[in-house]
């Protein structure tokens, strides 16, 4: 299909024309705003080339959001949470300015490790998505999973024959999110499978985990002795280790709702 040109076109002929012209070439935020920033370059008396490189950077910056939208929803992330929404100022053991350097993913870029340690409730989770979804508007492939629903998959797969093409398909993304790490045992059998997908992406790509259990506890999630060892050195070599206390930010939230209540 080709478009009719011909000088001295109508406007409502021109309008239809990039209307036409956007949908053959699939620039659908051009076609939905040239009306708007049309006006708008008339009004700033833009110049031609000016007027061009608005709508341009109009659908490339549009495109980068639907991409970063893409792998956000691709990420598989229970909720929605960002740094933005986090209060630094109800975890004192926290460093704001550490963790938004980490939030810049150079730490990713290098393929290292991070641990986010502490009690229920004090704001590991939130961190473990928030820095997952910093990472994944940044450009980096993201998964987010449970370790538990983890080993269960991997377990399955090695029965079904697949593990090969299992460990390979979380091998590849750029940081794997690991939440939940050691609240319950794991037999064996589903720690060593999870040993070989962190041995897997061991210095190559990133594994951000969250555990309520300090290192020396992870005895009670790997029974087995050197396996826990070797776990705990995969997931810290040249990473970074945030200990995000032991004072839980939800319970003292529902006390300070609470009292509110009582007081009213």
């Amino acid at each position: 299909m080709t478009l009719p040109r011909q000088r001295g076109l109508t406007e409502q002929a021109a309008n239809t024309a990039v209307d036409q012209a956007c949908r053959m070439l699939r620039l659908p935020t051009i076609r939905s705003q040239f009306p708007e920033l049309a006006e708008k370059a008339e009004r700033e008396q833009m110049s031609y080339l000016g007027f061009l490189a608005e709508l341009l950077l109009a659908e490339c910056d549009d495109r980068a959001r639907r991409r970063s939208e893409r792998r956000i929803k691709a990420a598989g992330f229970p909720r929605d949470k960002s740094l933005r929404k986090f209060d630094f100022d109800a975890n004192l053991n926290l460093d704001a300015a550490m963790i938004h350097t980490l939030a810049k993913c150079e730490w990713i870029k290098k393929g290292l490790p991070l641990c986010l340690i502490g009690d229920s409730g004090t704001g590991k989770s939130h961190l473990l998505i928030a820095l997952g979804t910093e990472a994944a508007m940044a450009g980096y492939r993201v998964k987010y999973v449970l370790a538990t629903k983890l080993v269960n998959e991997l377990v399955e797969a090695a029965d079904e024959k697949q593990l090969t093409k299992t460990i390979a398909r979380y091998g590849r993304v750029d940081l794997l999110c690991i939440d939940e790490l050691g609240y319950m045992e794991l037999d064996r059998r589903g720690a060593e499978l999870l040993f070989q997908v962190l041995t897997e992406r061991e210095e190559k790509n990133s594994v951000a985990i969250a555990s309520n259990e300090s290192f020396s506890g992870w005895t009670k999630t790997f029974t087995d002795p050197r396996l826990c060892a070797a776990i705990v050195d995969r997931l810290t070599f040249g990473g970074n280790i945030i200990e995000t206390g032991t004072d839980s930010y939800r319970l003292a939230t529902t006390r300070a709702r609470s009292e509110q209540q009582q007081v009213s």
